[in-house]
């Protein structure tokens, strides 16, 4: 009697566990999820980008294409870069030109839209990123110059690689006093 009533219970605990995880699995349409956002500073180069990775959570589509709509940290339009997603490739990776004027813990906007190949918008992913450092940590010029990493000899003695007298462009008020340095 008591080995019907374990086994009763086995079952129905089973039941419950499984229809637990049915709805817990995310049976949603979105073709992408980000799984990496940063900002990269390249110090030898002098740079500061955004970078975006995406995984699908679907098989994904040939001829899709990543649209990302970045925040210009110096003020004006978008940044858009338009990134081709190749199906062979596990994730994709949207990364801007060089940025200039980023601040240290001001959220940024970004916009990616996944658009089929015939045009039709697929998803729109909308989110923000925060950059850990200001962009004034980077040197002036690029540290080294060509294929073999020569260095960069506008930065003679200037091992640090900030420029006396070097007229910067301007940035945005909010930027303004973080980067004059």
């Amino acid at each position: 009697m008591a080995e019907k009533w374990f086994c009763k219970v086995v079952a129905a605990l089973t039941l419950i566990g499984l229809l637990g995880a049915a709805a817990c699995r995310d049976t949603g349409s979105e073709p992408y999820e980000i799984i990496g956002k940063l900002f990269v500073f390249n110090y030898r180069v002098a740079t500061a980008t955004y970078l975006v990775r995406l995984a699908p959570l679907q098989p994904m589509q040939e001829g899709e294409t990543a649209v990302a709509s970045f925040e210009d940290p110096a003020g004006g339009e978008d940044i858009v870069v338009q990134q081709k997603i190749w199906p062979k490739l596990q994730k994709a990776t949207i990364e801007s030109p060089p940025l200039r004027c980023v601040v240290k813990d001001r959220p940024y906007k970004v916009s990616i839209r996944i658009e089929a190949a015939d045009g039709s918008v697929r998803q729109t992913i909308e989110t923000t990123m925060t950059s850990s450092e200001d962009q004034s940590i980077l040197p002036d010029k690029p540290l080294v110059v060509g294929p073999v990493y020569t260095p960069n000899p506008e930065l003679a003695g200037h091992p640090g690689g900030k420029l006396p007298n070097l007229e910067k462009l301007p940035c945005p008020s909010d930027a303004a006093g973080k980067q004059a340095g």
